[in-house]
């Protein structure tokens, strides 16, 4: 099976997640400057859950890029990261509407762990699979995933702060998001690397 459906689907359902999401910016009710200030909030978070799908989209994409063949495994997977972003819109809208209190900035982190280890598990699982059948280049691309295990790490400490101070909370998920603002083109590099040898070593023509 080839990733062509998988990458389809899991494109159209953050595509809707998206569409939810502005969907909670509601009309205000006035045409001043006054009238948007309560709305500010819900915006802000919009625009950081936006940056936070925009960012999966583009690093799943490569990694599916990368991947020959899909399995059982790899479906569950990606459905298990789904599930998980699906919670994004939810998150987003609680943590806005009230204004960045503690539980709701909490529950935001939590949303944002999980997804965050269910594409660590995505990968691992494409990466076991790909090393079985010899193709180690996604693994040789992703090497320790330090991001990755950053990025963790400062939702875990994200999680209890939020009911310190929310806004150091908010202050590390923004810092995440910036980590991975610029796209992660391991695996693409990888391929290209891959290719350009490919293109080296094989057999040249010689003209008479």
């Amino acid at each position: 099976m080839n990733t062509t459906r998988l990458e389809a689907f899991s494109d159209a359902v953050i595509a809707i997640l998206m569409t939810i999401m502005v969907l909670e910016l509601k009309v205000p009710h006035g045409d001043s400057f006054e009238a948007l200030a309560p709305l500010l909030p819900v915006f802000l978070t919009y625009f950081l859950s936006f940056v936070y799908l925009a960012i999966y989209w583009n690093n799943h994409h490569h990694l599916l890029k990368a991947t020959k063949k899909i399995n059982g495994k790899i479906l569950w997977a990606n459905m298990n990261l789904l599930f998980w972003l699906s919670l994004v819109p939810f998150a987003t809208g609680w943590m806005g509407e009230n204004h960045y209190a503690s539980l709701p900035t909490a529950a935001y982190g939590v949303v944002l762990l999980m997804a965050a280890i269910a594409y660590t598990i995505l990968q691992s699982v494409i990466v076991h699979a790909e090393k079985d059948a010899g193709e180690p280049v996604i693994a040789d691309a992703i090497g320790k995933d330090r991001k990755g295990k950053i990025s963790q790490a400062f939702y875990i400490a994200a999680i209890p702060l939020a009911f310190v101070s929310p806004w150091i909370s908010v202050a590390l998920y923004v810092a995440v998001a910036l980590i991975w603002l610029v796209p992660d083109r391991r695996i693409e590099k990888k391929i290209d690397d891959e290719i350009e040898n490919a293109d080296h070593s094989g057999p040249r023509r010689v003209e008479d």
